[in-house]
């Protein structure tokens, strides 16, 4: 399964110097990094996974939580909100870094990332600004950043994405590059207002794969692409089924794997697989995907079904060449034994005939030999 949401480029610079970035999503909690999705709660840690790494960031404490995983905010258009970054140094050596936002997408792979610093944000990036663009933390000290999230009395209502993070650039003489590592915390930013919550099936299409077995079945593959056309943060419950004219043969594919959480205008394609479809001459796909909606607190909601369907020819192509020969047979071996019986008959007659005609030469001899 893979997004077809583009990802941003940038155009890359002459001269610049090659950088190695590290992005991984997780609670920073040792080297590692672990994927976390959600809009709310379950948020994630932006970590840089080498061993190096000697610096840790963490939500401060304060009136809007402790112990948080993320930066999670309800602010309504022209509001703003205040909040702090802790930045910890466990090295040896002082370290400067960046701080700034970005936003954040879902990337093929089904993960969360941050657009690089050189790629415009319009959303959280643009509306999340730390107190200073760069601080130095000496060793065994934590630092708190100030944050501030201003959100434009325009701003469309529903849920953003994005996070703030941590940058430090190092020369590595050995290798003759220059490392930018990167930590930071994932940003859920829901405006107020009216929430529309909004997934739709797009571009659904069959295909069917026969075999050569006259009572067989063949495997179908049904594609298609979830876009969440709404502007809210939604995953979904899917279900695929493939079935023969007015819902015969009906195949079911099974547990279908969750989309990751999708973005407002994201759109993620899947492929699912359905075995033992009896080519029914028409093939019906239906379907049926569940819009799973997670609030501030984790919990899930799922919303009102959406149904999409396709459909394909599957020809039993093997089984209509026996039928074929059957009906062929079936009209051509009477007409042949009728001509075999005819033949015969006019042979019978012929030979009756032959024979009568013998008898008569046969007579007319004998009474020509008795009249002498």
């Amino acid at each position: 399964m893979h997004a077809r949401r583009p990802r941003p480029h940038a155009p890359v610079a002459a001269g610049l110097l090659r950088a190695v970035l590290a992005t991984l999503l997780a609670v920073v909690a040792a080297a590692g990094a672990a994927v976390a999705t959600g809009p709310a709660a379950s948020a994630s840690t932006l970590a840089a996974a080498a061993d190096d790494v000697t610096w840790t960031v963490r939500t401060a404490s304060n009136d809007l939580g402790a112990d948080r995983t993320s930066f999670t905010y309800g602010v309504d258009p022209g509001g703003s909100l205040d909040d702090a970054l802790v930045v910890a140094n466990h090295g040896e050596d002082p370290l400067t870094f960046a701080v700034y936002a970005a936003d954040g997408y879902t990337t093929d792979s089904g993960q969360f990332d941050l657009l690089t610093p050189d790629v415009e944000s319009v959303g959280v990036g643009a509306w999340l600004q730390a107190g200073t663009d760069s601080v130095t933390v000496e060793p065994g000290v934590s630092v708190e950043v100030p944050l501030t999230v201003t959100v434009p009395e325009n701003a469309t209502p529903g849920d953003y994405a994005g996070g703030v993070v941590t940058s430090l650039v190092q020369g590595d003489a050995a290798e003759g590059i220059t490392v930018d590592r990167r930590l930071g915390i994932r940003v859920n930013l829901r405006v107020g207002g009216e929430l529309r919550a909004v997934l739709a099936v797009e571009d659904l299409q069959v295909d069917y794969a026969g075999t050569a077995n006259p009572g067989g079945t063949g495997d179908a593959t049904v594609t298609y692409t979830i876009h969440n056309t709404g502007n809210a943060v939604l995953s979904a419950q899917q279900a695929v089924a493939v079935a023969g004219p007015f819902g015969s043969l009906r195949a079911e594919a099974g547990e279908v794997e969750a989309p990751p959480q999708l973005l407002p205008g994201e759109r993620w394609t899947v492929s699912v697989p359905v075995d033992r479809v009896t080519p029914a001459l028409r093939l019906d796909a239906d379907v049926t995907i569940r819009p799973l909606l997670t609030d501030a607190s984790g919990s899930t909601t799922a919303l009102d079904p959406v149904r999409a369907t396709g459909h394909t020819w599957a020809v039993p192509w093997t089984l209509l060449l026996i039928v074929a020969l059957l009906v062929a047979a079936a009209v051509v071996v009477p007409r042949l034994v009728r001509r075999s019986r005819r033949k015969r008959s006019a042979l019978e007659q012929l030979r009756t005939q032959q024979a009568v005609e013998q008898a008569l030469r046969e007579r007319g001899s004998a009474d020509a030999r008795a009249g002498d």
